[in-house]
């Protein structure tokens, strides 16, 4: 388990000796990145002595053939930076990387934690804030900084947290970083879009951000993830990132994918009607019909419950404004599903183009569990946790992983 440690310059830079010993003793290989300004707090030669390697901190300072930040990012487990300045926050969530702490992090697809410490004003800043939320909903773990008397002679929150709880959260982000390792997963994401024409089309609110945190947290957990989603203007979280445009194409996609996969959740918002005879040339103004005659589409999530193997999981989504446990539970034994998280959609700060959710997770054992009112990677990692969960309670038998590689 190898452990890269990112040090950056606060009068608490010096409690990371403390905290790369700890993590020493507890098997882990840590190397030690320290900024320039880290070096006005901490000499490098204490890591390197407790470490057993060299403290990096150049960007330019190594001539090998590997360029070192991105080997490092690629031959390691978790990135945790302890302690973490309001100035290598910002870095990060606006992907400034202009020396060599800052450049592997954008290079590193691995878990990652941060441990704040700063000035109470500084840590209250919008522009504070504001990045520490763009990491979290990028799956940062973030440890609360804890209140105290801080090095400016102040009392509030800004002090680093306490040595035993960053390694804590390390070993944590390690475990869950494992827990999906030989499984692969098959998310579907955003909307579908039925044209009418090369014009005109019938869709709906859904920007795709719940079902791409799903498949970003499933990576982060070690499984091979296929994501199948509709027009999004979100980055990929995978390199098996099929692009689809109309429910047929969806469901073709995922129809041919679902046997391979142990998981499946279909967290996109499939249009349910489909204009029965698209026009190849745009409709005139004058000549658009009063009336649209449309078709449903298939219930993909209906298909994929009556070609569920025993060693499959399937999870559906479900949006709804009344009721959720009722519509929820009903869906859920129509569509033979494993587990179903429902949302009100009727809320505005939350579901449809929100940043943030909150899920009323059903299983078939019988269990119903609510999250709170959540980023959605937050409730990504909920989700995961309650998946997770499920499968841990069902016989052995029924999860062996006898798919096809």
């Amino acid at each position: 388990m190898r452990i890269i440690l990112g040090v950056t310059g606060c009068i608490a830079a010096y409690k990371a000796a403390i905290l790369l010993r700890l993590l020493c003793e507890s098997g882990a290989d840590v190397v030690p990145v320290m900024t320039k300004s880290a070096h006005q707090f901490l000499g490098k030669l204490t890591l390197e002595k407790l470490s057993g390697h060299k403290v990096i901190s150049d960007l330019f300072e190594d001539h090998t053939p590997k360029i070192k930040h991105i080997d490092l990012a690629r031959n390691s487990d978790l990135l945790a930076v302890v302690p973490a300045t309001a100035n290598i926050l910002a870095k990060f969530a606006n992907g400034i990387a202009d020396d060599f702490l800052t450049t592997l992090y954008i290079s590193t697809t691995t878990p990652i934690v941060v441990a704040p410490a700063m000035n109470v004003e500084m840590w209250r800043h919008p522009a504070t804030q504001n990045n520490l939320r763009i990491l979290a909903q990028r799956g940062v773990t973030i440890i609360q900084p804890d209140s105290g008397y801080l090095a400016c002679g102040e009392v509030g929150l800004g002090r680093l947290a306490k040595t035993e709880i960053i390694v804590q959260n390390i070993f944590e982000s390690l475990k869950s970083s494992k827990q999906l390792e030989g499984l692969k997963v098959l998310v579907t994401a955003g909307p579908t879009v039925e044209d009418i024409d090369p014009v005109r089309f019938l869709s709906n609110r859904s920007s795709g951000k719940m079902g791409f945190a799903l498949a970003e947290e499933a990576q982060k957990r070690g499984a091979r993830v296929t994501l199948v989603s509709g027009p999004t203007y979100l980055p990929s979280p995978t390199t098996r990132h099929i692009q689809v445009r109309s429910a047929k194409q969806m469901e073709e996609a995922v129809l041919d994918r679902f046997k391979d996969n142990h998981i499946t959740i279909m967290a996109a918002a499939v249009a349910d009607f489909t204009p029965a005879q698209p026009e190849n040339k745009k409709i005139k103004k004058q000549k658009l019909p009063n009336m649209l005659v449309l078709n449903k589409t298939n219930d993909i999530l209906y298909a994929l419950g009556r070609h569920k193997q025993n060693d499959q999981t399937l999870i559906g989504f479900a949006a709804e404004t009344e009721d959720l446990p009722k519509f929820g539970l009903k869906k859920l034994k129509q569509k033979r599903l494993d587990l179903i998280f429902v949302n009100d959609v009727s809320k505005k700060d939350r579901g449809f183009s929100s940043t943030q959710n909150q899920v009323l997770c059903l299983d078939r054992l019988g269990h119903q569990t609510q999250s709170s009112l959540l980023p959605k990677p937050d409730i990504a990692r909920f989700v995961w946790d309650q998946i997770q969960h499920f499968r841990q309670n069902l016989e052995p038998s029924n999860l062996k992983s006898t798919l096809s590689s």
